[in-house]
Order: C-alpha cells, then structure tokens, then sequence
C-alpha cells in the first residue's frame, strides 16, 4: 500500500504575505511540518504542492543542504492557480493531486501547525489501521464551558448543568479539529470529494496544538510555544557526539543463520546504514561495540564507514570510556544502543541509553528511549530519528 503525504502551500496569504516560508522558531514555517512528515515511517512520499516559485525554491533547499538526507522523500510539485485563489478549498488541492498521483493512501497536512510531530503522524496511522477505519484526523481536548443564546438573546449552557459543575479534572470535555493532519484512502477522496469521510476516528494531540496561524497573533503564541517545547526537550536529551551501538540484536535480529556449507549469516537492515549516514554528515561519531569477533560484523562497520570499531569486548563500558577518553568526550554526550544484559552498564553510563523493542526487560527499565521496531529491523533508524525530532544535534 503506498502512502504519501500531501502539503499544500500556496504563496497568496493575505494575513501574512508568503507566511508559509517566513521563519519561525529559527526555520522557514513550512520547514516543520515537512520534517514531521518525513520522520513518519509510514509515508514513503512527501509531495509539497504550492503554485510559488519562492516556496518551491525554499522546501528544495531542504532536500539540498546539511539535512539533505533527512528530507529524501520531499518533492515540490506544482499546483493551478485555480487550486491556490482566496475562495478554493484544500480538497480541489488534494483532488487536483489525486487525479494525477498513483497512492493508495493520503494524508494532508497543514503548513499552519508547526507543533505537528512524527509521533503524532504515528499515531495517526496506527488508528488508521485499525478495523473498519476509513478515516483519521488530529484533534485537540478542551475543557471549557459553551454556552449560546436563544431568539430573545438569553445564554444556555451547551455542554454542563449550571446546577451540576464539573470540576474541570472531572470534565471530560470534547474534541476540536485543530488542523494539523488528516487521513483517508484516494478511492475515498476522489468519491466523495472530502477529505475525510466513513468511520473516522480522531487521534488526540497535545493541548498546545490547538493554535494555527492564521494571524500575526497566532505567530507570537506558537513561536513562544515552541521554543518552550526545544528547550524542554533540549534539556531531557544531552548534546549527542559519539553513537554507538552493539551489533547482534541491534543492527541484526540476533538470529544465528548459516548456509549449507556452514558459513555464517546475518541479516542487516539498510535503513541503519542510512541513519549512520545521516549522523556522519552533521559531525557525530559512530561505531559499533560488540562482543563478538568475526569478519562479518568488521566488513558491515567498513562498509557503513564507521569511526569506530571495538570486537571481541568482554567489558563494553571499559570500551566506550577509551574511545571518549582518545577523543575528549564526555560520557554524558555519549548515546548507546545495546539489547542484552552486557550492555546494561554502557546504558546506565552513558547521556543516553537506548534498547531495540526486544530487549530484554532488565536493560528495558534501564534505557531512556525504547524503539517500537526490534532489533535489526530499522531500531538504530528510529533512535536516531527520535534525536533529530527531539533535540537540535541535527537541524543547525
């Protein structure tokens, strides 16, 4: 099934002239929904449709600088002035998209939630493959007290007894569209012509997603918003220079194959060797620490161009010590992926300490990040993916 996300981005705003490019928290306005897209694993294309030349020229940048790896699944397509005037709804974007893409499923994503994450688009897919699921889109909790006004002008509560307050930890309240993303099949799209349609299901987000820009209000509020957000998360994650990470069980399966005539096997995933690649390009150093002692693991480290590479380590902790040492890094700049119990002391050592889904338990209450995907099945893409998404290592 082909997955893609679509972001239209149109270069006539009237609030705010071409507001979709003009930086906030640092970035061009459209850089962070496009990020968040491209570190969903379930979207395989990122298509930005603006009718913009300046636009197109700006999210290309993207697909051609330091970040160049990251941004691999972006194409600017183009869109008719038609699809992008004052009075044309997002679906004649998404149907003019539709009618000349092959996918099978989209989702849309507006340019004005900047908040928006790839954990969010997750989240969003995994409520979309869910039974009997047509469609999905991104809400926001309120818990506030509406009220409307009759013929003769008197107010009555909508959603609460004025005889019966809710203690706000008590009300559940209800749901609000904030904007940010929306998925459903082509077939769906092109039948009913909305963007959403059958049994919808809404995927909540954080409370501070509720604002989109709109206006140059909105901007001030969620710029504030979301440098609070960077310098929450920069503080939970230490600055990153040294990545490393055992072999079996994390770069492979840990399955023990061997071929008829006794040679061993291993199974590498090349979504790892992209993510080495994306952290050589920004100046971090990586290697692996294992264990183990065979030609295999040493060919997959020179083949991915690693800084480091420590075989046959009884004592992985002693390792990582001397390799920070030779180069004058401290232990807490250090982020570490291991599944076993010899690495339960690299883990609880290091500024990060990582595991792959299958780890076993005692280092999974160790380790501060834990992947969805096991080991030797993209666990070492995702760590480094959630580092681009929650600290600054890799988007200066």
């Amino acid at each position: 099934m082909r997955t893609v996300a679509f972001i239209p981005v149109r270069g006539g705003s009237k609030s705010i002239p071409l507001k979709n490019i003009k930086p906030i928290a640092g970035k061009p306005l459209v850089y962070w929904t496009v990020r968040a897209a491209c570190m969903c694993a379930a979207i395989e294309r990122v298509y930005v449709a603006t009718d913009s030349e300046k636009i197109k020229e700006t999210v290309e940048s993207f697909t051609q600088g330091r970040e160049m790896a990251l941004f691999g699944k972006v194409a600017v397509i183009s869109r008719s002035a038609a699809s992008a005037s004052d009075t044309a709804s997002t679906e004649t974007a998404m149907l003019e998209f539709a009618e000349t893409h092959d996918f099978d499923t989209i989702v849309l994503i507006q340019a004005t939630s900047p908040l928006l994450q790839g954990k969010d688009l997750d989240r969003g897919f995994a409520a979309y493959g869910e039974a009997g699921t047509d469609s999905v889109l991104s809400v926001v909790r309120q818990k506030r007290f509406n009220w409307t006004t009759d013929e003769n002008g008197f107010a009555h509560p909508t959603n609460y007894d004025v005889f019966q307050r809710p203690r706000r930890q008590e009300f559940d309240g209800y749901l609000v569209e904030n904007g940010a993303f929306y998925i459903t099949s082509r077939e769906r799209l092109l039948a009913t012509k909305n963007r959403i349609s059958g049994n919808i299901k809404a995927v909540e987000m954080g409370q501070d997603s509720f604002f989109e820009i709109d206006e140059p209000s909105d901007w001030v509020i969620i710029e504030s918003l979301m440098k609070k957000q960077d310098a929450e998360l920069s503080a939970a994650i230490p600055e990153i220079k040294l990545f490393l990470t055992d072999c079996d069980g994390c770069l492979t399966d840990g399955g023990m194959y061997y071929s008829e005539h006794g040679d061993e096997l291993k199974k590498f995933n090349t979504r790892d060797g992209m993510a080495f690649a994306m952290l050589r390009e920004h100046g971090i150093l990586t290697g692996i620490v294992t264990s183990e002692s065979v030609d295999l693991n040493r060919r997959r480290a020179e083949k991915l161009k690693l800084d480091f590479y420590e075989a046959g380590c009884k004592d992985k902790a002693s390792a990582i010590r001397k390799i920070c040492a030779e180069r004058g890094i401290a232990l807490e700049n250090v982020a570490y992926v291991g599944d076993d119990i010899n690495d339960l002391e690299a883990i609880k050592m290091v500024g990060l300490g990582c595991c792959p889904a299958d780890a076993v338990d005692l280092v999974k209450q160790h380790a501060r990040y834990v992947t969805k995907a096991k080991g030797g099945a993209g666990a070492i893409r995702e760590t480094v993916e959630y580092l681009i998404e929650n600290h600054e290592i890799l988007s200066t």
